[in-house]
């Protein structure tokens, strides 16, 4: 099979040709239709989060089409179409797993991380941690539904139900939740970079009710706010933004350092809080969620030998989500 490899951190990927791997028992192997890249993939290709199993193939927003399965596999079927999420596998026993917050398990392993992910033409994950894909999205629409989509949907399901709703960074994850949040009848608030008028506009469109820059106030207070930008000195602007008793959610799994700040931000029940990850209720909540909606996500495709482009794309920005294609 052909996959993209990171075999050092600040390096290009190399194009390798590598043997189809073999479903163990409880996995399935997947011909890979598409797979989206997040900016974590970024991270871990930067060097920014430590210890990843290389060498490795990236991607944690892979779908197509299973294959062939393992042993003991009962809840998947040749010729069906999955998803394969960041969450790839998560022992089952310990307190979180048995608390359904598996996404906590301290001896998980991540997609695209800890395994090999879907910057590859075939890919072998663990059948539980498949998520079915509805028959309402193609492979380049569901893509980013897998982690973007997903992620998103857990921070907004943890920061609360109340009426407005900030989001601080206007990418992929922000697109998806201003759509689920829009649903329920919640107004969208949307910061973008400073002068990023481009980016406001298409929040505008997409129906939120201001976009403005991230350093400038809202024109009410917030109930509510999600960081979707790694930078932590957003944090104490979007906890002068909320409300008393609202949730200002860390939605990145790496951020710069948050400065200090005074108590009087924090004070009147505030509350600031991180998503760590995801599970699979997280996961198959939202294709669920986005199929009843539905949620439209704006893709621009790439070969997967053209992948170094695709992140390079990625980094700069863009009102579409970038996604590869074997």
């Amino acid at each position: 099979m052909r996959a993209m490899v990171l075999e050092a951190p600040g390096r290009p990927l190399s194009n390798r040709e590598r043997a189809v791997p073999e479903p163990g028992g409880g996995d399935v192997l997947i011909e890979v239709e598409a797979c989206a890249i997040c900016r974590t993939d970024l991270h871990i290709a930067d060097g920014e989060l430590a210890h990843p199993s290389l060498p490795l193939i990236l991607g944690h927003q892979a779908v197509g089409k299973v294959v062939s399965v393992g042993d003991g596999v009962s809840d998947r079927a040749v010729g069906e179409r999955v998803g394969v999420p960041w969450l790839g596998w998560a022992d089952g026993t310990c307190r979180f797993c048995r608390s359904e917050r598996e996404n906590l398990c301290p001896d998980a392993r991540f997609t695209g991380y800890d395994v090999d992910g879907g910057y590859a033409d075939r890919l072998v994950a663990d059948a539980r941690f498949c998520l079915a894909i509805p028959d309402a999205f193609g492979p380049l629409e569901a893509a980013p539904l897998l982690c973007a989509g997903a992620i998103g949907y857990r921070a907004l399901r943890l920061a609360g139900q109340a009426g407005r709703l900030g989001l601080y960074g206007f990418g992929n994850a922000a697109r998806i939740v201003t759509q689920v949040a829009l649903d329920r009848g919640r107004e969208v608030f949307a910061f973008t970079r400073p002068g990023d008028e481009r980016t406001q506009r298409v929040a505008l469109e997409l129906g939120c009710a201001w976009a403005g820059g991230s350093t400038e106030p809202p024109p009410e207070p917030l109930d509510d706010a999600i960081l979707f930008a790694a930078a932590g000195d957003l944090v104490p602007l979007a906890l002068a933004a909320v409300a008393p008793g609202g949730t200002v959610v860390c939605a990145e799994i790496h951020m710069s350092d948050i400065p200090s700040f005074p108590y009087e931000l924090l004070w009147r029940e505030r509350v600031l809080r991180s998503v760590a990850n995801l599970t699979r209720r997280d996961g198959q909540e939202l294709l669920e969620v986005a199929a009843r909606i539905p949620i439209r996500t704006q893709t621009r495709a790439f070969p997967l030998e053209q992948a170094n482009d695709a992140i390079e794309a990625a980094r700069r920005g863009s009102p579409e989500s970038i996604v590869l294609v074997p």
